[in-house]
This record gives structure tokens, C-alpha cells and sequence, in this order.
């Protein structure tokens, strides 16, 4: 039986498991919202068809009109994941990434509006809430009497969340708050924000801590600057927010004093599924005007879809788009069946997904050409506002290393574990001598899957046997890797960061194959392999693709010029810039 509590599929991979059990089968969303989400879709569709001339002006201007916003309240978006007794349609992960994604078919802007007020603006409400602070602000949330924001990036302190300056010190039972927060999406139309501060630590020179407040801008004191002008999603409201001695009462907390950092990050990887789901809109929608131009464009007498090169850019973007679909989808259903630990999967479908987004973008351009270019077509400002998707929430950067350190956490243990059991081993020899062919057993299981118990997939179709193969091979080997790494570096793992980067795409691709195998073994079971060849096919292309990355970027691991990349950059960091000139 797996415990919800503890199980992740990304962090048993660096130990050699292979849990199929969180996998297959593939999610679905829930029969009791099915119903009200295909109602909720075609209300989207309704509201956002057709006005794609109306986002280009917004996009220009740098705004969207006050009567939109109240279009979007009537339609009841800002409630989609409140509960339905404070007034919204209670919606799960799965369904919330639904909708997120039909918005974002339309337009960017749009789709941040509503997801940065539900996936992290008022998600701490929902998660460490008291049942007073939600009967309180969820139906004003539900209706988007109140709009939501979440504040937590400052000047100097983006992805170190833990460097934050806004403060909140303690008058009596209440707490005054100073400090300026960045770049918060929704910031100058929110009348709800969630604010991060550093709280003294109890007792006398203790660290300061981090607590999570709620803050309303009726509140003397919160002010917010004018909307920045940005490469993309400019209609987005954006804007930097000010606490100047704003007096919060002892109710205004949110999740406990001195727990803000923890909350701050279950927030953002609660969050993460939205802007995933946001992601694959996006793709689905460049397929649709991708393959719809190459079809009339045409190039020496012939429509350009008739030509290879076309073929595979939209083959791919087809892949990654079944691909990102898959795995947000996965990581949504795991939130929603209650397991706990799924934040090495969020990064993993947030890092993926982004980034497929960003390929297709610059491929339908590409496709479109010189129209892809002007800006009375859409291809320009999709790729604008494309490009603050690996940024926000967690820079890709940032989480591909949190993605590398958090899968092998569990398996550093385990070496401490080790470790610390041959302690006296002289003293007892017969005891050491058991710990050491007990940890040897196991590292063979790993690395040739024939000691051991059964770590490979068991309830896939056999139509999928080849991939599934792949799959443990490539497992067995990433942990084999992980391994090394740990025993050869120790706690320096830290600042290993390039191989940390290739340990994380191995564990980025290797997940998204696992999400995909799974969703074409549902469909070959509910469809038989005729019916369900198309999607054989892209699972066939994808496990490809992994194996090729896969297999370099462990080679990569041991055998690489990192060393004299370094070199490189630190003479060009000493000269602030390049060093040579052809004159």
C-alpha cells in the first residue's frame, strides 16, 4: 500500500523505483465535475471567441478595461476553485487546469488574470485558512468582488525567497508591516493580497522568520505603483506593491507565525498545474493556426504542409503538446487522489510545459514567415507573451536544481543511513558484514535489474513493451548515476550545478515519458491499438527523443568540458564582455 504522505515517483527513480502504481491508471477528471466543467468550457469559448482584434488592442495599450474584468466576474471565473459553500464552483486540480487551459487558447493575458488570483493569489486562504478567515474573504473571492495577488518577490529577492525585507514587527496583539513588493501580477487590481514578510523569531537573537499575512487594499498604508510596461502579457495587470506601517490585526495571519516560507512554497507548487494547463492552451491553439497557414500558404506551387521540414515542426509541437497535457495532467491527478508529496512533479510539468510552449511558438512563426513577423497577426504577440512563463512561479533555472537536489534527498539518506550503520563494524564484523551485502544487493538490483524485487512496469499494454523497457533501463541508470554523484561529491553536491542541470532533464524526460506512457495505455485499453495508433505514434517519437537526451546527458555526467566552459565565462565576467575583434 503507498502512503500518500511520502510517495513520489520522481524521488524513488534515483533510488531504482519504479513506482507504476501512482501512474497507471491515468487520471481522469472527476464524473461529479465532468459535467459542470464541459459547461464551464463552453461559457469560456462563449465569452473569449472572436475577439482576438480586442487582446491585440488591449496588448497595445497595456491594459484590460474595467468592463472586461466585470464580464469575467459574471461568468464566475475568479471562483472556480472555491469551495461551493462559500459560493464558487469547487473545482478540482485536474478540472481548474482545464479551464485555465481554454482561456489561455485565447490569450495570455487573460488566462494570468484569472490564474494568478486562484492558482497563488488566494490558494493560501484555501490551504492554511481558518475556518473564520475563509467565511470571512472566500465569497467576496468567489464573485471577484475581491480580486487576488500573491506578493512575495522583492527588489534583490526573486527566486531566494528566503532573502525577503518586507517585515512585520509586533505592537501589542497586532503586527505593522513595511516593505515593497515586485512585479505582482494582478497588483493594482486586487483588493486581496497574500504578503510574505520576515517575522522576529521568538526569544532574543533568533533568525528571523517568515510568516504569510493576509492584507486587503482598504487597509491604510497598501498603495501600489503604475502598471509596468512589458515585453508580453502587457494586458496583465502588473504593477509593484507598497506596505507603508500598515496595522494588521492577529487575524490577518495566515498559517501560523514563522511558517511563511513553507507555506509560500506548498502555494507555488499547489499553483503550478494552472500554469501548466495555461501552457498546453497555449500549444493547442499554435497547432491550430499553424497547421491552418501551412495548408494555405503556398511555395513553389504547393501548399508548405506538403514539405518534410514543415512536417516535423508540427509533428513535434504535436508530441510536446500531447506530452505537456500528459504530465500536467498526471501531476493534477495526484493532487487531486491526496497524495502529498508532489512538488518534484509540479517543477517537472512546470519546466516542461513552459518550455514546449516556447518551442512552438518560435516554430509556428517560423512556419507563418514574414506574417509570423507583423503584429496584425498573432504570432508575434504569442511569443511575447511565451516568454515570462520560465521565469515566473520558479525560474526553470532554480527549479531544475531544486528538481535534482529534492529526487536525490531520499537517497542521501539512505547513504547516511549506511553510513551511520558501520559504526563499530570492527567491533562486530558479522553485523557490518550484513549492512555492507545488504546496501550491495541493492545497487545491484539497481544497476541490473535481475536482483531484487520487481522494480519495472507490470500494467502496461503489451503494445507498450519496448518503451516500458527503455524506461527501466534509463531508470536503473539515473539511479546508478544519482548514486555516484552523492558518493563522489557529498553535501558539495549543492554547488555542482551543471550536473545537477543534466540529473534533472534526465528526470524532467524521463517523467514526461512515464505521463505519456500511461495515457497511451489508457487509450489502447479503451480504444485497442487501431483505434489508438496515432497516439502509439507519438509515444514512439517521444521515448526516442528521451533515449537520445537521456543517454547524453549521462555521459555528460562524467565526461564533459564544464571546467573550461567555467573558464570561459569567468575571463569574459573580468572583462564585461566579449574579448575579440576580426579588425
Amino acid at each position: 500500500m503507498i502512503d500518500k504522505s511520502e510517495a513520489s515517483f520522481v524521488q524513488s527513480l534515483c533510488m531504482g523505483q519504479i513506482l507504476e502504481e501512482l501512474i497507471v491508471p491515468f487520471p481522469e477528471v472527476r464524473k461529479a465535475e465532468k459535467e459542470t466543467l464541459e459547461q464551464v468550457l463552453a461559457a469560456v469559448d462563449q465569452l473569449l471567441a472572436g475577439r482576438e482584434k480586442e487582446f491585440r488592442e488591449w496588448d497595445v495599450k497595456g491594459e484590460m478595461p474595467a468592463a472586461f474584468l466585470e464580464e469575467l466576474r459574471s461568468f464566475g471565473l475568479f471562483g472556480l476553485i472555491v469551495p461551493e459553500e462559500f459560493g464558487g464552483m469547487g473545482f478540482g486540480t485536474m478540472a481548474y487546469s482545464r479551464v485555465l487551459q481554454q482561456i489561455a487558447r485565447h490569450d495570455g493575458s487573460v488566462a494570468l488574470t484569472v490564474g494568478a488570483h486562484s492558482s497563488i493569489g488566494m490558494r493560501g486562504l484555501l490551504l492554511f485558512g481558518t475556518d473564520e478567515q475563509k467565511r470571512r474573504w472566500l465569497p467576496k473571492l468567489a464573485t471577484g468582488e475581491m480580486i487576488a495577488a500573491f506578493c512575495l518577490t522583492e527588489p534583490g529577492a526573486g527566486s531566494d525567497a528566503a532573502a525577503v525585507r518586507t517585515t512585520a514587527v509586533r505592537d501589542g496583539n497586532d503586527w505593522i508591516l513595511n516593505g515593497e513588493k515586485l512585479w505582482i501580477t494582478n497588483g493594482g487590481i486586487a483588493q486581496f493580497y497574500t504578503v510574505f514578510a520576515k517575522t522576529p523569531a521568538p526569544g532574543d537573537g533568533g533568525k528571523a522568520q517568515m510568516t504569510a499575512f493576509v492584507v486587503t487594499s482598504d487597509l491604510p498604508g497598501v498603495s501600489h505603483g503604475p502598471h509596468e510596461d512589458k515585453m508580453g502579457i502587457r494586458a496583465s495587470n502588473t504593477t509593484t506593491v507598497r506596505f507603508e506601517d500598515v496595522r494588521l490585526s492577529g487575524d490577518h495571519v495566515l498559517g501560523g507565525v514563522g511558517k511563511g516560507f513553507k507555506a509560500a512554497m506548498k502555494i507555488l507548487n499547489s499553483g503550478r498545474t494552472g500554469l501548466g494547463g495555461g501552457c498546453v492552451g497555449g500549444m493547442k491553439a499554435l497547432l491550430g493556426l499553424s497547421t491552418k497557414q501551412a495548408k494555405e500558404r503556398k511555395q513553389f506551387g504547393r501548399p508548405i504542409s506538403d514539405f518534410g521540414l514543415i512536417k516535423q515542426k508540427v509533428g513535434q509541437m504535436t508530441v510536446d503538446a500531447y506530452a505537456a497535457e500528459s504530465v500536467v495532467t498526471m501531476v493534477s491527478g495526484l493532487i487531486d487522489q491526496g497524495y502529498q508529496d508532489y512538488a518534484v512533479e509540479a517543477a517537472i510539468s512546470k519546466v516542461f510545459a513552459t518550455e514546449a510552449l516556447w518551442r512552438g511558438a518560435d516554430e509556428a512563426l517560423q512556419i507563418a514567415g514574414g506574417n509570423g513577423y507583423m503584429r496584425e497577426y498573432p504570432y508575434e504577440k504569442v511569443v511575447r507573451d511565451a516568454r515570462i512563463n520560465r521565469i515566473f512561479e520558479g525560474t526553470n533555472d532554480i527549479l531544475r536544481l531544486f528538481i535534482a537536489l529534492s529526487a536525490v534527498n531520499r537517497a542521501a539518506a539512505q547513504l547516511k543511513d549506511v553510513a551511520s550503520s558501520m559504526k563499530g563494524v570492527l567491533h562486530d564484523p558479522i553485523k557490518g558484514f550484513g549492512v555492507l551485502s545488504d546496501y550491495a544487493l541493492k545497487q545491484a538490483s539497481i544497476r541490473t535489474g535481475l536482483v531484487g524485487e520487481k522494480r519495472g512496469f507490470t500494467l502496461l499494454h503489451p503494445a507498450l513493451k519496448s518503451h516500458a523497457e527503455q524506461f527501466e533501463e534509463q531508470s536503473r541508470e539515473v539511479a546508478w548515476a544519482a548514486d555516484r554523484l552523492l558518493r563522489r561529491h557529498g553535501k558539495a553536491i549543492v554547488d555542482k550545478q551543471f550536473a545537477l542541470r543534466r540529473l534533472a532533464d534526465i528526470l524532467v524526460d524521463l517523467f514526461v515519458l512515464a505521463a505519456t506512457l500511461s495515457r497511451v495505455h489508457a487509450a489502447v485499453e479503451a480504444k485497442g491499438e487501431a483505434g489508438a495508433a496515432q497516439e502509439l505514434e507519438i509515444v514512439r517519437v517521444l521515448s526516442r527523443d528521451v533515449r537520445s537526451r537521456v543517454r547524453g546527458n549521462l555521459r555528460r555526467i562524467d565526461v564533459n568540458e564544464d571546467e573550461t566552459v567555467k573558464s570561459v565565462a569567468d575571463a569574459a565576467f573580468e572583462r564585461e564582455g566579449f574579448g575579440w575583434d576580426v579588425l
